[in-house]
Formats: structure tokens, sequence, C-alpha cells
């Protein structure tokens, strides 16, 4: 329970960083409403073009007499657009951070400045950057997708899919929503998405603490900008307490710095980079 108020703690607390650093809460917004102005044009498209698209796909209903044709076509066109938010909802965050790649490096970079110790950098060009992000984030976005799959079929046994069925859908929507925002600075100190995993699943109810209320949040897609900045500044100062942090002047005899353990270490914040 502890981890839970802990991880909760840095949520306000990357909150409270941006409101403290308005420059950087205007920064961090941009790339947020440029990806809801995107969504949104895709969502209205999709709302006007649903029904068209599922009577294309259903030409042996054409014959069918009412209601039934009106009945088939209306749920599937629900169903379409259904689909179609489901799929904004579960991307928007990494579409995001992918637009607001260099934004949100930035920003992460000064939180750890006026934290003070080192400011770690990949040291990889944007367009590598990119694309590792965009990478990794298609792999996320699969496992959720593969979870919510299992979720959604356990969804229909009797009790269970009414109560803890949700409850879980919300746990692995907040893990993963708190690996794509921790990846930002993850990133930065040359940690891979596997060992991304691996570390937060060491401190698993902190990671929820974080993600779970900021996906409760992130439903509604206008509270979802505003929040970015903050969100990413949060996940920050919660890396520096996951990883571990580095003084401006490391001692020789200090263990080398987000090390998972004693014989494979993660890469120096000093170097940066990534392993081939």
């Amino acid at each position: 329970m502890r981890d839970l108020v802990v991880g909760f703690g840095y949520l306000m607390k990357g909150q409270r960083w941006v409101a403290g650093h308005g420059r950087w809460l205007g920064f961090g917004l941009l790339p947020g409403l440029v990806t809801l102005v995107l969504y949104a044009g895709a969502l209205v498209g999709l709302g006007y073009g649903a029904d068209n698209l599922v009577g294309w796909a259903t030409p042996f209903a054409d014959g069918w007499s009412s209601p039934w044709l009106g009945l088939l076509r209306g749920f599937l066109t629900a169903l379409v657009f259904t689909f179609g938010l489901f799929v904004a909802v579960i991307t928007f965050t990494a579409v995001t951070l992918l637009i607001g790649q260099p934004f949100y490096e930035s920003l992460s970079e000064q939180v750890d400045r006026t934290e003070g110790g080192r400011v770690p950098r990949s040291g990889l060009p944007l367009w590598r950057e990119l694309w590792i992000s965009a990478r990794d984030s298609l792999r996320v976005v699969a496992r959720v997708v593969f979870y919510g799959i299992l979720l959604f079929a356990a969804g229909f046994l009797p009790v269970v899919g009414q109560t803890v069925v949700p409850a879980l859908g919300f746990a692995v929507s907040g893990f993963f929503l708190a690996e794509e925002l921790t990846a930002v600075a993850l990133q930065r100190r040359g940690v891979e998405l596997k060992e991304r995993l691996v570390l937060l699943r060491g401190r698993r109810m902190m990671v929820l603490g974080f993600g779970v209320p900021l996906t409760l949040a992130f439903i509604v897609p206008l509270v979802a900008v505003f929040l970015m900045p903050g969100a990413v500044a949060g996940a920050t100062l919660m890396v520096r307490d996951l990883a571990g942090t580095e003084s401006d002047e490391p001692s020789p005899q200090a263990p080398a710095p987000y090390s998972l353990d004693k014989d494979r270490g993660l890469n120096d914040a000093g170097r940066g980079g990534y392993r081939s």
C-alpha cells in the first residue's frame, strides 16, 4: 500500500513541477494538442463513414426486411466506432510521445537538471530516437491489445467479469501507460524495453499508483492533453527513484547506476546509447 501512495505522489509532484515552471507547461502542451486535433478529425471521419463501411462489408444483408437490416447494421456501425475509439484511447499517449519526442525529452532533461546530479543523454541522433520510440510503442500497444482481448473474453464470466475484470483492465492500462511515460527518461539512460519492463515490475505497486489514476483521468482526451507535461515530469522523478541517480562527481567505489543485477547493468548515464 505504501508504494501505491508513493507512485501517486510522483504523479502529483510532476503536476506541481510543471505548474511551477510555466514555460515548460506550455511547451509540453503542444504535442498533445496536435495529437488531439488529428484524432478528433479521424474520429469525425469514422463517424461519418462507419455506416458506409458496414454497408459495403455486409452485402448479404441487402435483402433483409425491416427491422433486421437496420438492427444489424446499426449494431455493427456502433461496434466499428467503439473499436475506433478504443484504438484512439490506447494509442493516444504513444502517438503524443512520438510526436513530442524532442519536446518531452527536453522537459525530462530539465526535470533532471533542476533535481540535481547529471543529466543523462542517449547520445543518439533524433531519427534514431524516433525509430526506437516508435518501435517500442508498437510493442507496448501489441501487449495492451493482447491483454485487452483476454480481459474482454473474461468479461463474459458471471460476477467476475463485472467486478474483477474491469479492475484488472485499469491495472493493465495503468502499468503500460506508466511504461510509455517513463520510457522518455529511461530511453535517455540507454534502457531498452525489455529492461524497462523488468525495472517497472520490480516496483509494480508504485508503478500502478502512478499509472492507474492517470489512466482514469486520460479517459477524457482534453484532460490527457493538460496532464501530459506533468505526467512526463512525474515519470522522470519516478525514474530517478527506480533507476537511481548519479551525483555530479560519482565515487569510483560506488556501484554502477541503473544496474539490474551484479553481472549485467544498464548503460551508464554519462555514456548513454543502446547496446546492439
